[in-house]
């Protein structure tokens, strides 16, 4: 939940739901907090004025969520809600978040990912998790098309193929040991059981961060990097266009 009407948040000030949450219980409490001790757990100058604000928005909003989220309790979800829980998952946005800014419960949204097969994206830092996470049965496929945009769980990151490793390829490209020598390819599918490929994994800087750099003309959703995977560690994303997903 925001402040978002007349409420302007200084970036010292502690203005989380949270927060706001536990000053109206302290405030309502047998033994209540003082106006100034208010202030100071928000960590805002002392004005009663605008502590008041700052409450009759919340709780304006607390009461707009929940008569929304009332009237939808118990209602399937439409196309619409499908498509924006899985684009904003896959932007990163949390379950949480996107429950709120829908006015759904966790449950509603988690169950939406978990039924159409949204590859599960973790937290940057859970490097275990990355290397052993399972990829959904409906992302599982055996071959892919030079372009298209997939879901690359190793590093929790989309990528785009750029080729499949074939015989052909190897013996053609200095650095192979078959070079010059298609005999002596790796066959792929008689060692590992899949195709390989080489990936260009999508690492994206935010544009305004890229005009800082010494190439702002660059596309900064376009930055990445090469990487080569076996089809199985790979994830398809073409099950998610029936929901008029746009990869």
């Amino acid at each position: 939940m925001a402040l978002t009407r007349g409420i302007k948040k200084k970036d010292h000030e502690k203005l989380t739901d949270a927060n706001i949450s536990n000053v109206i219980k302290l405030l309502s409490d047998e033994k209540p907090i003082t106006k100034k001790e208010a202030c100071e757990i928000l960590n805002i100058r002392y004005n009663t004025t605008r502590l008041q604000r700052i409450i009759d928005e919340f709780q304006d909003v607390y009461e707009y969520r929940e008569n929304r989220k009332a009237k939808l309790r118990g209602t399937g979800a439409t196309r619409e809600e499908i498509k924006s829980v899985i684009e904003e998952y896959l932007e990163g946005s949390n379950i949480s978040t996107i429950a709120t800014r829908m006015y759904r419960s966790n449950a509603f949204v988690k169950a939406i990912i978990e039924r159409v097969g949204v590859p599960q994206k973790l937290a940057d830092t859970d490097y275990e998790g990355q290397r052993n996470s399972l990829l959904p049965e409906e992302c599982i496929a055996e071959e892919f098309e030079v372009g298209e945009k997939v879901w690359y769980p190793r590093k929790n990151k989309f990528a785009i193929i750029k080729r499949e490793i074939t015989p052909e390829y190897q013996a053609s490209m200095p650095g192979y040991m078959c070079y010059g020598n298609i005999d002596e390819f790796v066959n792929y599918e008689d060692k590992y059981g899949a195709k390989g490929y080489a990936l260009k994994v999508l690492d994206p800087i935010p544009q305004h961060e890229m005009d800082k750099t010494l190439f702002p003309w660059l596309d900064g959703s376009k930055v990445g990097f090469h990487s080569f995977a076996l089809a199985y560690d790979i994830g398809s994303l073409r099950h998610l266009e029936k929901y008029g997903v746009h990869l």
